[in-house]
């Protein structure tokens, strides 16, 4: 396809993604009523590999053997903090968890100044103070506590954001195809080893098809497809936009949830959902768009 056509379909793709993600979480959640974490994660990880070892094709020619521990370090991250997610969202709801897993996006330039010794600027520490608003208006229940599955919730975005400083060490020169193939490999590993440990394998479940149908989404569409729409899509946009459209993830997922899943949203839990989504704005776009139309 020409450069002006990729261009065009840069956005869409990018949108495609974020719905994608944001769907998939009521999808994992009646998936999580038939099939234990840990092999849930483990097979929808593997179908990922599988897929998107296909797709890369030819770029295996590129493939040394530091791929393999670049690899592992990204799948170990991303399989800790799917985990976490996955055992928050059993104890949630998948529109709460949506959103409290973008507080990601604010955590990352903190992080990052911890690893390299970046300052966050003032627009980070905005998102930080909203972020920390919202997460509060979403996750406080009536009598000012925590839930479990939003404390899970909650630690996973910290995981998340070290997930995304982990490949910002390690991806340079590197091609980003083949390392998210060893990246799903290892988060497949690494699931399979706690499902051996901690679970036992549903072997009925896998024969049911509301179990697998949800199973193909996730590793489908959920792993394989969105993350080459968003690669692609981000090859062909400005960051700054394309980082917008992808944090409409959490959107996504709300609308989702209780479109489809009968989710309930109090009055306290939409304005706590729009500060993260501000604050995720904010952290992600520094508001460039505000001054180039002033």
């Amino acid at each position: 396809m020409s450069e002006q056509t990729m261009r065009k379909l840069a956005k869409p793709m990018l949108f495609m993604a974020a719905f994608i993600w944001g769907s998939s979480f009521f999808i994992m959640k009646d998936a999580l009523d038939q099939m234990p974490v840990q092999y849930l994660l483990a097979i929808r990880f593997t179908i990922g590999a599988a897929l998107l070892g296909l797709v890369c094709g030819k770029k295996w020619r590129r493939c040394t053997r530091d791929y393999v521990w670049r690899g592992a370090v990204m799948g170990a991250f991303l399989y800790l903090a799917y985990s976490i997610q996955t055992y928050g969202l059993a104890l949630t709801t998948p529109s709460k968890n949506a959103f409290l897993t973008a507080v990601y996006c604010v955590l990352v330039p903190f992080l990052y100044w911890a690893l390299a010794g970046v300052r966050p600027d003032r627009y980070n520490l905005t998102a930080a103070a909203l972020c920390v608003t919202g997460v509060g208006l979403v996750s406080l229940s009536g009598d000012l506590t925590v839930t479990a599955g939003d404390a899970l919730t909650l630690l996973c975005a910290v995981f998340y954001a070290s997930h995304i400083v982990a490949v910002a060490k390690v991806s340079p020169e590197k091609d980003i195809y083949l390392l998210t193939v060893f990246q799903f490999a290892f988060a497949g590993i690494f699931a399979w080893m706690g499902g051996l440990l901690t679970e036992t394998f549903p072997a009925q479940a896998l024969t049911r098809p509301e179990v697998l149908l949800p199973l193909a989404y996730l590793g489908v569409m959920a792993t394989t497809v969105a993350l080459l729409f968003q690669n692609v899509g981000q090859v062909w946009s400005d960051p700054a936009s394309a980082s917008v459209i992808l944090s409409l993830e959490s959107v996504f997922g709300v609308l989702c949830s209780v479109l489809f899943a009968g989710d309930q949203v109090s009055g306290r839990m939409l304005l706590g959902f729009a500060l993260i989504f501000v604050a995720v704005v904010c952290s992600e776009t520094k508001l460039r768009f505000l001054r180039r139309n002033g």
